[in-house]
């Protein structure tokens, strides 16, 4: 009830000031030059709270929004994600000499055989007005002497259950790179003692990229579904930097054959 009543104070006190300064505005031409003079130094600092509070506020409300989970889907999706690094802001937002198998969140993990990593990983907020996803991922690769680096995302359990070989699984991502490199994007689904894979290449030429894995196609044993991740994989990374400027996943059932 307190706030309430503060709040009704807020909204006259404002309406008074508005009043104020639009009748001084009014008055301007005919008022004398003392009080001129003390109503144009007032509203000459007002006008630096105001074009600060505009200039930040119009910077804010242009970004995606934090949390967001907004992002084209095909017709007829049963599930959709987008993982929390792209989503919303991690407690430890970034790392240097990144070692195999070191998470960044929950979700993501990144692999090499490097002696010496010089690789970073770090998570950025998109400023870009096409961007819908809050934030991206840089990877920044010095020099690299492995033969393999690629990045692990987990698939949440939705995202397997009720998964069948009729399902056509779809990953769109952004990609941003100073070179040009080849991306290969590998379907892992694990199913009893086996694991089913299958690879696409990410076409890179394309702003939207998108891949989709068929399991019409796949020895899927439907009935023994355990868990789904996604490989990432750089060829020839050296000297690069990647930004994954969004990443989202859908599923839906194939039209039939």
């Amino acid at each position: 009830m307190a706030e309430k009543s503060l709040n009704i104070l807020d909204k006259l006190s404002h309406r008074r000031e508005m009043r104020r300064w639009a009748r001084a505005a009014r008055n301007a031409a005919k008022a004398n030059l003392a009080r001129l003079r003390q109503n144009r130094s007032a509203a000459r600092l007002l006008r630096t709270h105001l074009d600060r509070l505009i200039h930040r506020a119009d910077e804010r409300l242009a970004l995606p929004i934090i949390g967001s989970t907004s992002f084209s889907r095909p017709h007829n999706v049963d599930w959709a994600w987008r993982p929390e690094l792209w989503r919303g802001p991690l407690p430890t937002p970034g790392m240097s000499s990144v070692q195999t198998k070191s998470m960044l969140g929950e979700e993501v993990t990144l692999f090499h055989d490097c002696n010496l990593s010089e690789l970073t990983l770090r998570q950025l907020r998109n400023l870009r007005e096409a961007d819908l996803a809050p934030y991206g991922l840089r990877m920044d690769v010095f020099k690299f002497d492995g033969s393999f680096l690629s990045l692990v995302i987990d698939l949440p359990t939705d995202a397997t259950n009720a998964l069948k070989r009729t399902h056509l699984l779809r990953m769109n991502c952004i990609v941003e790179m100073e070179k040009p490199l080849e991306i290969f994007a590998r379907l892992n689904i694990r199913h009893g003692p086996n694991t089913e894979q299958i690879v696409r290449e990410l076409h890179l030429h394309e702003e939207d990229i998108m891949v989709e894995f068929d399991l019409a196609y796949s020895n899927l044993n439907e009935k023994r579904v355990e868990r789904a991740w996604i490989d990432l994989i750089f060829e020839g990374p050296e000297m690069n930097q990647v930004i994954l400027r969004d990443l989202t996943f859908s599923r839906r059932p194939r039209a039939a054959l």
